[in-house]
């Protein structure tokens, strides 16, 4: 078991190096189109560009040293000639500010002192603690897989996305309650996918469900969430007007209604969300067939002419 902590503690010092990796690829790709710019006989702001250069060539040697730094960390992990070492050596890892490393590097100091007894339980525990549902084995991953924990976000949303996709997963009231019980969680990680999945599920019932009004009680969920994801989910509610069934007042009957209540909700949240692409969609509803909708956004539009660059405080 404990090899396996330390192999979990390599994958992090490695995945640290990797997205360190990538920034070096986007800088040295920068470096060249600066380059071939500059071999053009007419450039204007020749001088601005080779500030940026040169900047970019010291960014880029700091960036290789920094990946130098965190592939011989983990070769050097692999190479203590005994217990004693690998434990100083873990302890000065422990020192790193890093949400993947410290939880590994933690892990693996635990199992390098526990005693065959508290190992035995510890495999016991993990057996008989499998999650049973689908929502809890999503967070499980969220907090075990190497995957999950890097510093790219693309497989937490390919994640999120795979899930909410699953054949009624979105209809299931108490996996999206499991899921919304950990948008609180101490780990970054697990509050990432959980965030990323309740927009998901939340964005199925918004678009897709027939009955209204079980879409609105969705759409202002998604209004209430601080995730930067949520802002195209907001916009595709907000331009997509769609008919369905709600309850009329006063009666349990469902009778034939539109999302025009939701696309004001979504309006309304991407007025405070102050984005580019808030402001697109904002824009694009001035002749709303909805004259509330439509009047909103031009008052909003009137309100902030310039730029929108982020949350109104």
């Amino acid at each position: 078991m404990f090899g396996q902590g330390l192999r979990q503690v390599q994958q992090a010092l490695n995945g640290k190096a990797d997205s360190i990796q990538r920034e070096f690829t986007a800088a040295n790709e920068r470096l060249g189109a600066i380059g071939r710019k500059l071999l053009e006989s007419q450039v204007e702001d020749r001088e601005q560009l080779t500030a940026e250069q040169e900047t970019l060539r010291e960014r880029r040697a700091a960036l290789a040293e920094e990946v130098n730094l965190w592939r011989d960390r983990a070769k050097n992990l692999m190479q203590q000639p005994g217990e004693d070492t690998l434990r100083v050596y873990l302890t000065e890892l422990l020192e790193i500010d890093d949400d993947v490393v410290r939880p590994a590097v933690k892990h693996a100091l635990y199992l390098l002192d526990a005693s065959d007894e508290e190992l035995a339980g510890l495999s016991q525990g993990r057996a008989e603690a499998k999650p049973l549902t689908a929502a809890g084995r999503l967070i499980e991953r969220a907090r075990t897989s190497y995957d999950l924990r890097g510093s790219d976000p693309a497989p937490r949303q390919q994640a999120a996305s795979e899930f909410a996709s699953r054949s009624g997963m979105a209809q299931d009231e108490q996996a999206i309650a499991e899921v919304e019980a950990t948008l609180d969680d101490p780990d970054a990680m697990v509050r990432e996918l959980a965030a990323l999945t309740v927009i998901q599920l939340h964005r199925f019932r918004a678009m897709r469900l027939a009955d209204l009004d079980a879409a609105h009680e969705s759409v202002k969920h998604l209004a209430r969430l601080k995730h930067p994801a949520v802002v195209p989910v907001l916009v595709a509610v907000l331009e997509n007007p769609r008919a369905g069934f709600a309850r009329s007042e006063g009666g349990d009957e469902p009778v034939e209604a539109n999302n025009d209540r939701s696309r004001l909700v979504a309006l309304m949240r991407l007025i405070e969300w102050h984005t580019p692409e808030a402001r697109l969609a904002v824009h694009s509803r001035q002749l709303d067939r909805n004259s509330q909708i439509s009047e909103l956004a031009a008052k909003a539009l009137e309100m902030f002419p310039g730029e929108w660059a982020g949350p109104l405080r």
